[in-house]
C-alpha cells in the first residue's frame, strides 16, 4: 500500500505542478497588459547598453505614446522618477515620462560571480529564472530584451509576447572557439585551460553545445536588431534568421559633442579613456602602450592618460584599484588620472580637452566610445578589428580619421604620432573623424529603430 501511495504520488505531483503553471500562463497570455517591457537587470552600469535602452525608451514612447514603458530592474533602489533623471544627467537623454518599474529579486542568478566555472551557460540559464519571475510579475505586450539574455526569449513567447531584442554581440562567436581552438589565453580562456589540449577539446565540446542551444533560443525573437555588421555576421550565422534581423547602428551624442571646438590646448597633451572597468575593455596594454610612449618622448611634451569609467560592482572595484597599483608600478602615476561614474556633463568636459582617445578591447562589436572620440574632436586609436576596423575608422573622403592597432608598440607608436603630430595635421584628421561620426548620430538610431520596430508594433496593434 505504501509503495503504491509513493508511486502516485511521483505521478501526479509533477503532473498537477505542470498544470498548476500552466494554468497561470495562459492566465498571463490572456490578461497582457499594453505595454513594452524592457528587460535591462542592470539599469546602473553606465556603459553602451544602457545608453541603448533609454534611447530605445525614448523611441518607442514617440512612435507609440499610447504603450507603456515598464524596465524590469535587479536594482532595487531604482524608482521610475530616479531612472527617468538618471537618462537625463547620465546620457542626455530626455524620456517624454517616467518609465514603469518592475524590480526583480533573483538578479544573482545571472551574476557572473554565482558561477565560477561554466559561467556562461550558468548566466544563461539563471536569466531563464529571473526572466520568469519578470513575466510573472508583469506580462507585457511586447518583451525587448536590452542586454543579450536570449535564453529568455522561449519562456517570453510562452507568455505571448512578441520577442524584440537589440544584440550587442553574440554570447558565443566563431571567435571564441577558434581562439579556444589555438589555444590563446585571453580574459575568457583561462591559461590553464589554454595549456591543456584535453581541457581545450573539452571546452571546444562545451562552446559547440552552447551554441546550438544558443541558435535556438535566438531564433524565437521577431524581431532582432544588432550593432555592427561583425555582430550582424555572427549572429546570422548563429540564429539562422537573417530575414528578422536589421542592423541600427547604436545611438552616439555625436550633435552634441560636434558642438565642441576642435582646437585644443597642446601644453599637456589629454589622451582620454573611456570604457567601463571590465576585464575585456583591456586598460593595462593601455597603461602599457602609453608607459612605452613616455620613455621615448625623453625631453618633449608630456601626455596625461584620463581613465573615465563605471563600476558595476566589487569586482570591477578591484580592476580599478589594480590599474591605479601598476600606474605606480610603472612610474607614470603622475601622469594618469582616473576619473569613477562621472556625469555627463563632466564626460563632454573631459572629451572636449581631449586630442586623443585610446579604446583597446579586441572584438569590440562596435565601439560608441569610439565614435564618440570622433565627434568630440579626439584622435580615435583603437583595436584593429570588429567594429572600430569594419564600421568605425575608416577613412571618410579619402582622408584618414584614426589609428588602427594590435598590440602595446603599435599603441605606443600611434599615441606617440598624435603627440608629435603638427596641430594642421592634427585638426585635418579631426575634422574628417567627426564627419565621419555624424553616420552614427542619436537621431540615426531614433530613425532606424523606429523603421525596424514598426512592422511588429503597428502590425499586432
Amino acid at each position: 500500500m505504501l509503495n503504491w501511495i509513493l508511486c502516485w504520488s511521483l505521478i501526479t505531483l509533477p503532473l498537477a505542478t505542470i498544470l498548476l503553471l500552466a494554468s497561470q500562463i495562459l492566465n498571463h497570455r490572456r490578461n497582457k497588459k499594453r505595454a513594452v517591457g524592457f528587460f535591462h537587470p542592470y539599469t546602473n552600469d553606465g556603459g553602451g547598453g544602457e545608453r541603448v535602452l533609454w534611447c530605445a525608451v525614448k523611441a518607442i514612447q514617440e512612435q507609440n505614446p499610447d504603450l507603456d514603458s515598464v524596465i524590469f530592474s535587479g536594482d532595487n533602489d531604482a524608482s521610475s522618477q530616479s531612472l527617468m533623471s538618471r537618462a537625463t544627467d547620465r546620457f542626455g537623454v530626455h524620456l517624454l515620462y517616467p518609465p514603469k518599474v518592475v524590480h526583480l529579486n533573483r538578479r544573482k542568478w545571472i551574476e557572473e560571480t554565482t558561477y565560477p566555472h561554466f559561467t556562461m551557460i550558468g548566466q544563461s540559464l539563471g536569466s531563464v529564472y529571473l526572466s520568469w519571475e519578470a513575466l510573472n510579475k508583469f506580462t507585457p505586450l511586447y518583451y525587448f530584451d536590452t542586454s543579450g539574455y536570449a535564453f529568455t526569449y522561449p519562456i517570453a513567447r510562452l507568455f505571448g509576447c512578441k520577442v524584440i531584442c537589440y544584440t550587442h554581440y553574440p554570447t558565443i562567436s566563431l571567435d571564441m572557439v577558434s581562439r579556444v581552438r589555438q589555444r590563446s589565453s585571453m580574459y575568457n580562456n583561462d591559461a590553464v585551460i589554454a595549456k591543456s589540449m584535453w581541457l581545450s577539446r573539452c571546452k571546444i565540446i562545451y562552446y559547440r553545445v552552447f551554441s546550438v542551444m544558443y541558435g535556438m533560443v535566438g531564433s524565437c525573437a521577431h524581431l532582432v536588431m544588432v550593432n555592427s555588421s561583425w555582430t550582424q555576421s555572427h549572429i546570422e550565422k548563429l540564429w539562422g534568421i537573417p530575414k528578422r534581423i536589421k542592423r541600427v547602428y547604436p545611438p552616439c551624442d555625436t550633435s552634441g559633442l560636434q558642438a565642441l571646438p576642435l582646437e585644443r590646448s597642446v601644453e599637456t597633451p589629454k589622451i582620454i579613456s573611456v570604457a567601463q572597468f571590465r576585464p575585456e575593455k583591456a586598460h593595462s596594454l593601455q597603461l602599457e602602450a602609453f608607459s612605452v610612449a613616455i620613455k621615448k618622448l625623453e625631453h618633449y611634451r608630456r601626455p596625461k592618460l584620463q581613465f573615465v569609467g563605471s563600476c558595476r560592482n566589487k569586482s570591477d572595484e578591484e580592476r580599478l584599484q589594480n590599474l591605479k597599483d601598476k600606474a605606480v608600478q610603472l612610474n607614470i602615476q603622475d601622469d594618469v588620472e582616473f576619473h569613477k561614474n562621472v556625469m555627463y556633463r563632466d564626460l563632454v568636459s573631459l572629451l572636449g580637452g581631449a586630442v586623443a582617445g585610446i579604446h583597446s578591447m579586441i572584438d569590440e562589436h562596435f565601439g560608441i566610445s569610439v565614435v564618440e572620440y570622433m565627434a568630440a574632436g579626439a584622435i580615435p586609436i583603437a583595436h584593429n578589428s570588429a567594429g572600430p576596423k569594419m564600421d568605425i575608422v575608416l577613412d571618410e573622403d579619402r582622408q584618414q580619421t584614426g589609428f588602427l592597432a594590435q598590440n602595446v608598440e603599435e599603441y605606443a607608436d600611434a599615441v606617440l604620432k598624435i603627440v608629435k603630430m603638427p596641430e594642421s595635421e592634427r585638426l585635418m584628421i579631426a575634422t574628417a573623424a567627426r564627419r565621419r561620426a555624424s553616420r552614427f548620430s542619436e537621431q540615426r538610431f531614433y530613425d532606424d529603430l523606429k523603421a525596424a520596430i514598426r512592422p511588429i508594433i503597428c502590425g499586432s496593434s
